[in-house]
């Protein structure tokens, strides 16, 4: 199934607020007073594009903006959106790296001479992480010494890791929130350097805009919440 990307670079958010939602389990509260609350693997995320960017010369961004509300239709359509992550991704270099372009491995470029993009960080899943689990191995080809606290998707399900629970040489043993939504496989390149979720809208009149004729462009904002049911049907091979 083709999945639609949030297109970042033409409806360009100011802010972004991206967030895994917990789910916890409460033993109730006991006559002194004393509440427990029992972490479970569950929780989703939440993510809010906040102040979007819509100049009214810019027949485009409006047309966008637009077409994707249609094909959204409200809280029934999904979409993978972007997380930027540039501010704890693991770059080799301690900074922002910009993903080089280079060929294929056969030194030639697509059709029209346009090389590909090509990630500036480069980590491999090291076996295979079944649905559900909360811990992972990555193993570090090309990428700073440090997976904790970072940001990493797979296949539009994206994770964050949490305190280092072990280090082998260049395998990172690390644990991640949400569960582990799709298998995983062993040598599977993770997505450091673009990492997206897959979400719904919010409310399903979440795309709503207002053109305002007196000012030279509108800044609508839009949240989306995690898609758990694509990654439960998919699971179930319902699609």
């Amino acid at each position: 199934m083709a999945i639609v990307v949030w297109p970042l670079c033409v409806l360009t958010p100011h802010q972004i607020s991206a967030n895994v939602v917990p789910f916890t389990r409460s033993g109730g509260r006991t006559l002194g007073g004393i509440e427990t609350a029992t972490r479970t693997d569950l929780g989703f995320w939440k993510v809010d594009y906040l102040n979007v960017l819509i100049r009214n010369q810019h027949r485009t961004q409006w047309q966008t903006w637009q077409a994707i509300r249609q094909m959204m239709g409200g809280r029934s359509g999904r979409i993978a959106v972007p997380v930027r992550s540039g501010m704890s991704a693991p770059y080799s270099s301690g900074k922002f790296e910009a993903m080089p372009e280079t060929f294929h491995s056969d030194d030639t470029s697509f059709s029209d001479g346009a090389r590909y993009a090509q990630g500036a960080i480069s980590i491999v899943s090291h076996g295979v992480a079944p649905i559900g689990a909360t811990t992972m191995r990555m193993r570090i080809i090309n990428a700073d010494d440090n997976l904790v606290g970072v940001r990493f998707s797979y296949r539009y399900a994206l994770y964050e890791a949490g305190p280092v629970l072990d280090v082998d040489g260049d395998i990172w043993t690390v644990p991640v929130s949400p569960s582990v939504r799709e298998l995983i496989p062993d040598g599977a390149d993770l997505e450091f350097d673009r990492p997206a979720v897959l979400c719904r809208l919010a409310e399903d009149r979440g795309m709503d805009v207002t053109a305002d004729a007196l000012s030279s462009n509108t800044s609508p904002g839009v949240s989306f919440i995690e898609d758990t049911d694509y990654w439960y049907r998919l699971a179930k091979g319902l699609i």
